[in-house]
């Protein structure tokens, strides 16, 4: 008989059938869809009828298992580099600007 559990994000299980680990990185109730990511990194979207065909065990965090950055953390990251960009190319301008008249001033001289 298979243990049914509903899926959580974040929690770690494991495939007794097919003896693989893996976690759940979401779960979209109104499509009844669950995505998943293995060990190996491979993700794979299920439905729930499938999801019910497995036997499952909850597990911890598999050792030494180092996630790749979330995408939505990563996002975030790009988007502040981006900003320190546009700053950086603002502050340019002003050091531009700055640079023009420190040269007139040592032009009158």
């Amino acid at each position: 008989m298979a243990r049914e559990y509903e899926p959580v994000a974040g929690q770690w299980y494991e495939n007794i059938d097919e003896n693989e680990s893996f976690r759940v990185l979401s779960v979209d109730e109104d499509s009844e869809l669950i995505e998943i990511e293995y060990l190996d990194g491979d993700i794979e979207e299920l439905d729930l009828d499938t999801w019910r065909e497995f036997d499952l065990d909850k597990i911890d965090q598999p050792e030494g298992w180092s996630a790749p950055e979330d995408e939505d953390e990563e996002d975030e990251k790009d988007e502040k580099d981006e900003e320190d960009e546009d700053d950086w190319d603002e502050d340019d301008d002003e050091d531009d600007e700055d640079w023009d008249e420190d040269e007139e001033e040592n032009e009158s001289y």
